[in-house]
């Protein structure tokens, strides 16, 4: 990567095997580390969570040791996501001496405050907990002069408009504002405008994800039939990592038991699950402990699972921008995968 960072940044580029930069990087980094506002329209899988963290990394380690405390605000709409941020994060700032916390429902919060209050250069977290922590005046964000919105549109969809609103106001005057989300609805236009000063405008959008992936579609005429195609599926050659969509929770536990009693290696993921159990099996799932991983959307929501052979739609998703965030999970970094979507018929 030919970015005047920091060498010790190079090195940590290197030793997290990044060799040439996504399209993204590409476009964003430099205009993030000449202080500009951005708007990056771009899937999961694109390369973005490297895309503003290595300019932020940048940044903040040029600020320390001026005496000023410089902090940065990651927020995103799952605990998921915000814990793999910090994940990446923290191999990408190995050997900075910068801390990091991620401000998470359903991970104990006397432990967040007590990282906070140690004193954190990076804070990454879910709008719910980040205002929960803002009003019981543990964390103080005036300090804070980056702030990057990651899944911009999937926090909106989440109902997370007023804490978004409300922690931005939180942040110094004086920022500089990364949004990124893979749609651009008129909500989303309405807080670029509001929040970004003459931002730069990018997209990687689905172009790339999807040449890569193999669509097709499986017609099923009842419950049984649909099964028996799923076994069918999951038993070929090839299908070594796979990811099925289900709409309700329920339904991702009842195919669940019935894969497992089958023989399959299988996991579910929800919001209904205790957040160290979702960790726990997303953790299984990518150490290829069990190859087979049931999720809502939102649970999967912002997982970036190296690998996924195949995504199959075992409900047909609600809408064509769902469609598009599913099968993206597959086809990553070059790699070819496969998308089934299962239909009545």
């Amino acid at each position: 990567m030919d970015f005047p960072f920091n060498p010790q940044l190079h090195k940590n580029i290197a030793r997290a095997g990044f060799i040439h930069p996504r399209p993204i990087q590409d476009q964003a980094i430099s205009s993030v580390m000449e202080g500009r506002d951005v708007f990056g329209m771009a899937n999961t899988g694109t390369g973005k969570t490297a895309a503003f963290l290595l300019p932020l990394i940048e940044k903040i380690s040029k600020t320390k040791g001026k005496n000023k405390r410089e902090t940065v605000l990651i927020m995103a709409p799952t605990r998921e996501l915000a814990l793999q941020i910090e994940s990446d994060f923290k191999n990408l700032a190995f050997g900075f001496g910068m801390f990091s916390v991620a401000c998470v429902g359903g991970l104990p919060i006397m432990k967040q405050i007590r990282e906070i209050k140690m004193g954190v250069s990076f804070i990454i977290g879910t709008p719910g907990r980040l205002r929960d922590l803002i009003d019981r005046k543990i964390l103080d964000l005036s300090t804070c002069h980056s702030v990057v919105l990651d899944e911009a549109d999937r926090m909106l969809d989440m109902g997370f408009r007023d804490d978004m609103i409300y922690i931005i106001g939180k942040t110094s005057k004086e920022r500089q504002t990364l949004f990124f989300s893979a749609t651009l609805s008129p909500e989303i236009k309405k807080l670029t405008t509001q929040y970004l000063k003459d931002p730069i405008f990018i997209s990687v959008i689905s172009g790339e994800t999807l040449k890569n992936i193999d669509q097709d579609v499986i017609r099923t005429r009842s419950k049984e039939e649909k099964l028996e195609k799923l076994h069918e599926v999951l038993k070929k050659d090839g299908s070594d990592k796979v990811l099925i969509f289900r709409e309700m929770k329920h339904n991702v536990d009842s195919l669940a038991k019935e894969l497992s009693q089958f023989g399959f290696k299988v996991g579910a993921i929800h919001g209904d699950k205790r957040s160290r159990e979702r960790i726990r099996i997303l953790d299984s799932f990518k150490k290829d402990r069990i190859n087979i991983l049931i999720a809502t959307d939102v649970a999967a929501r912002g997982l970036d699972i190296p690998d996924v052979t195949h995504v199959i739609n075992y409900d047909v998703p609600q809408t064509y921008n769902t469609y598009i965030h599913r099968i993206g999970r597959t086809g990553r970094s070059g790699k070819k995968g496969t998308a089934l979507t299962f239909v009545p018929g």
